[in-house]
């Protein structure tokens, strides 16, 4: 699916905001200054979610929050980090400093990433369920480590399905910390956000 110039613009404004406040909640969490910034957006099909995300979030290790959501619209919402950038984030937001090796996290270093992500996403769903006019209900958040396959598995794409993935950089102090949020709507609901998309630009 092509977007035009300006539902590109409306989807990026609608996320931006739900970033933003996103970044308002982390910078008190970490006592820091932390801004989160969307450089683009892109959408594709399900044919080209493993090819388009291993040019973007690479081949490596990855940590990953998912929030499912459902309701007037249907699909996943997922924050990744390279596994660098989630260790530097854990770091920070225990005052230690972890490295992460090829065993699981413990349940420390989750927890925290789970909470990051957490507030991150709902604050991009909460910005689209409120501007869209959108209900919507999630499950509770879960983590997953592993790499592009591990992400997108059992995510049921099919081929009416749209993934939008927007990057976010965190910049956090002098540390760079790098996390992508990935949007995935199921069958139809992409569609019925550009119809609500269309009605506000006539409006």
């Amino acid at each position: 699916m092509n977007l035009t110039d300006k539902q590109i613009d409306a989807l990026q404004e609608i996320i931006i905001i739900g970033v933003g406040q996103a970044a308002g909640v982390l910078n008190e969490m970490l006592s820091s200054h932390i801004t989160l910034q969307i450089p683009f957006i892109k959408t594709f099909s399900p044919d080209l979610v493993k090819q388009e995300l291993g040019l973007k979030l690479g081949k490596g290790k990855l940590s990953a929050v998912e929030l499912e959501f459902f309701g007037s619209i249907n699909g996943n919402a997922e924050l990744v980090f390279p596994s660098d950038s989630a260790a530097e984030l854990v770091s920070i937001l225990t005052d230690e400093d972890m490295e992460f090796s090829e065993s699981d996290l413990d349940e420390l270093k989750v927890g925290a990433l789970t909470e990051i992500g957490n507030i991150v996403i709902s604050g991009v769903m909460g910005a689209i369920s409120n501007l869209l006019s959108q209900n919507l209900e999630y499950f509770l958040p879960s983590y997953i480590e592993g790499n592009i396959e591990s992400l997108i598995k059992n995510k049921n794409l099919e081929k009416e399905s749209t993934l939008v993935l927007a990057q976010t950089r965190f910049f956090i102090e002098e540390t760079n910390i790098q996390g992508d949020i990935i949007l995935i709507f199921h069958l139809g609901s992409f569609h019925k956000i550009l119809e609500v998309l269309e009605r506000l630009e006539e409006d």
